[in-house]
């Protein structure tokens, strides 16, 4: 294409000058004119272009004279060639025709020829196909078959090792026990087809296998526990599981407890009565720990170590028993309703299962033997006690193990039961000693000391309480409760020595009786005050005492006036005829300087006795009560009475300053006669003085803040 488009424009050159004029008029010209305009970015010129480059043609004149001619002869060239390729094709499409028409022939002698071995082999296909329907149904019942053998029928080897009483319970009679109960559940199903007879059939060889079973798991559990060691610390995981399986089965499982109970009893018992005499103990004791009873001599201790291994042996007992009823309680109770479903005939399973309650009853059945001999020791050491404080150490002691196995084991257990009995027994005994010697001490009572001291039967009375308040504070009591259950004691011990002391001072003159009862009650109360739960003994001897000490109060009070002679004069303005406390008239206050004990002499001697008294009255008055105990009491009793002393000498003193003054003003209404009878009654009152114009306080000087000094 190159060379033609290069030499266009040498052609055009030619052409040009003279002839151009006539090629623009002649039909070359106008196809040349043709060919200039044309675009050659026109597809179909650029794919000649390229043809006309491809056939490897000069742009010469020859050439493109001959140009047309070339290319219509090559064109037709190619199109015989064409022709003849397509009469080779028409040939081989005739063979092949030919060869199809001989196909179709040779298949339709094969139809004929199916047709006919399609109808001669129709009977032996439907044959053919029955059989493989039967085939198909056989192998189908095959599998049922085999499933249902696989799953209801028990091989012999495992009802062997199922019921044989020669093979072992282990894991392997488990998953067979387990395995045989769900068959036994699953015949149910077959119950309920048309067919019963199999469901039936299987139900009872089931239920056979069964029994066997459960028989061999009882009897070797039975066995099992004729050696079971609970010294270990768990029990084998074989018999734990025997006893959940056998849950199922609550006759046998009740029996097996039972059995368990007598064989575990009989084995404490040994062990208990063993820790008793030091001999050989199956269960393993220490050889270097003494027997109990080596210390019977001491009766606390030897009840203390029999307490103390009961409760050891119940723990241990407990620990071990643990893991049976309450870790596994959930499968128990599972167990109990299948045993329930099995036997609806038994008691035993009816009620929800309790792992804590069966726990508490087995350790319970366990130590029944251990609770009759401890029971039965006990009561020896009580019968041969007579010191009640011993008793009551023991029967504190007792209470104490009562309250912790009741915690462990319930209220309702025999450990319980039996140490409450015994802690009623020696509180009896304890009461019965306590009486007779209460008894004894009445009906021989001392006389009363000189001294006025606390007697020795009342000192080994609080001797005794202080070792039973001693004992019972260190008791592990419940606060509330506390005073209400000591209350009884202290009544016991302590009352009848303190009537014999009231009744060995009913006679006593004051202050004497006073001195001794004050005494006796205050030693008393030395002894309560330490301790909280006596609060009401303590309230009551605080009131009694409170009344003695007023007694004595009295009594100081009375041997002030006496002493210091202030008596006939206060007792001349209190009492008789004299001026009351109440009376405040002028006539009556007047009067008071006519009484005898208001006359100047009896006042002289008053006060010279007042005189004489007061130096030494807080020491005399002391020395009254020197025989009391208590030197605090001793000094209050007597700063009472003397301020009570007081308080009647400043009655005395105020009475007589009022009647000072009294005359001092009747002596200035004296000058003014006339007035009215009023003054004149007045004048015949001043009148009646011994000595008028002398005061009563000239005669009794002393002031009641001079006594008050002096009595300080």
């Amino acid at each position: 294409m190159s060379a033609y488009t290069a030499d266009l424009p040498n052609a055009l050159d030619d052409r040009s000058g003279s002839d151009v004029n006539a090629l623009k008029t002649s039909a070359p010209s106008a196809r040349i004119t043709s060919v200039l305009s044309a675009s050659y970015a026109d597809s179909d010129v650029r794919e000649a272009l390229r043809t006309l480059d491809r056939q490897n043609i000069h742009n010469t004149p020859e050439t493109r004279r001959r140009f047309r001619l070339d290319v219509q002869r090559e064109v037709i060239q190619r199109n015989g060639m064409i022709i003849q390729d397509f009469g080779h094709v028409a040939e081989q499409l005739g063979r092949i025709g030919k060869t199809l028409q001989s196909l179709n022939e040779s298949c339709e002698v094969m139809k004929r020829h199916v047709a006919a071995a399609r109808v001669e082999n129709s009977p032996v296909l439907d044959e053919a196909s029955t059989l493989l329907g039967q085939k198909r149904e056989l192998e189908t019942k095959n599998q049922l078959l085999d499933a249902f053998r696989k799953h209801f029928i028990i091989d012999e080897a495992d009802l062997v090792l199922l019921t044989s009483a020669s093979s072992p319970v282990n894991d392997a009679f488990f998953a067979i026990l387990k395995r045989v109960n769900q068959i036994h559940s699953d015949c149910r199903v077959l119950l309920g087809s048309e067919n019963q007879r199999l469901g039936l059939e299987l139900m009872e060889e089931s239920s056979r296998h069964l029994n066997a079973a459960y028989q061999k798991l009882f009897r070797w559990t039975q066995h099992e526990f004729k050696g079971l060691n609970l010294e270990s610390p768990q029990i084998n995981s074989v018999i734990r599981r025997a006893l959940r399986a056998l849950a199922e089965r609550p006759t046998l499982f009740q029996t097996c407890l039972d059995f368990f109970a007598e064989s575990r009893e009989h084995v404490l018992t040994d062990a208990f009565y063993t820790a008793l005499t030091g001999s050989a103990n199956p269960m393993g004791s220490n050889p270097a720990t003494k027997p109990i009873e080596f210390f019977a001599h001491d009766p606390l201790r030897y009840v203390g170590d029999m307490l103390a291994w009961a409760h050891s042996a119940t723990v241990s007992e407990i620990e071990a028993l643990e893991t049976l009823f309450v870790a596994e309680g959930a499968e128990f109770q599972r167990s109990f309703e299948a045993g329930h479903q099995a036997e609806p005939w038994s008691e035993t399973g009816q009620e929800d299962f309790d792992g804590r309650k069966s726990l508490d009853q087995l350790v319970n059945r366990n130590l029944a033997g251990v609770a009759r001999a401890l029971r039965q020791r006990i009561e020896q050491v009580l019968q041969n006690q007579e010191d009640p404080v011993l008793l009551y150490k023991i029967a504190n002691l007792i209470s104490f193990y009562r309250s912790t196995f009741t915690r462990l084991l319930g209220a309702s257990s025999s450990l319980s039961d039996t140490l409450t009995a015994l802690s009623e027994s020696a509180l009896t005994h304890f009461r019965t000693i306590a009486s007779e010697i209460a008894s004894s001490l009445n009906s021989d009572l001392p006389l009363l000391a000189k001294d006025l001291q606390v007697p020795n039967f009342l000192n080994e009375a609080l001797s005794t309480l202080s070792s039973l308040l001693k004992s019972y504070d260190s008791a592990l009591t419940a606060t509330a409760s506390r005073e209400d259950e000591f209350a009884p004691i202290v009544t016991q011990a302590l009352d009848p020595f303190l009537s014999a002391c009231e009744t060995m001072a009913k006679d006593a003159p004051e202050p004497d009786r006073s001195i001794f009862l004050t005494n006796c009650f205050l030693t008393t109360k030395a002894v309560l005050d330490r301790y909280d739960f006596v609060e009401a003994k303590r309230s009551d001897l605080a009131d009694r005492l409170a009344a003695l000490m007023a007694n004595l109060v009295a009594y100081q009070h009375a041997f002030f006036l006496h002493s210091s002679g202030l008596h006939p004069l206060l007792s001349s303005l209190v009492g008789g005829e004299g001026v009351s406390l109440a009376s405040s008239s002028r006539e009556k206050i007047i009067e008071v300087a006519s009484h005898p004990a208001f006359q100047p002499p009896r006042l002289r001697e008053a006060s010279m006795a007042l005189d004489d008294f007061l130096p030494s009255a807080l020491m005399d008055a002391m020395d009254n009560l020197r025989a009391l105990g208590s030197k605090d009491v001793v000094r209050t009793v007597t700063a009472d009475g003397a301020e009570r002393f007081c308080e009647d000498f400043e009655f005395v003193e105020g009475i007589m300053v009022r009647v000072d003054e009294l005359r001092a003003e009747g002596d200035g209404v004296d000058g003014q006669k006339g007035e009215g009878e009023e003054g004149e009654e007045e004048n015949e009152g001043m009148k009646e003085s011994p000595d008028d114009g002398e005061r009563l306080r000239d005669f009794f000087p002393r002031t009641s803040g001079e006594i008050r000094v002096l009595l300080s």
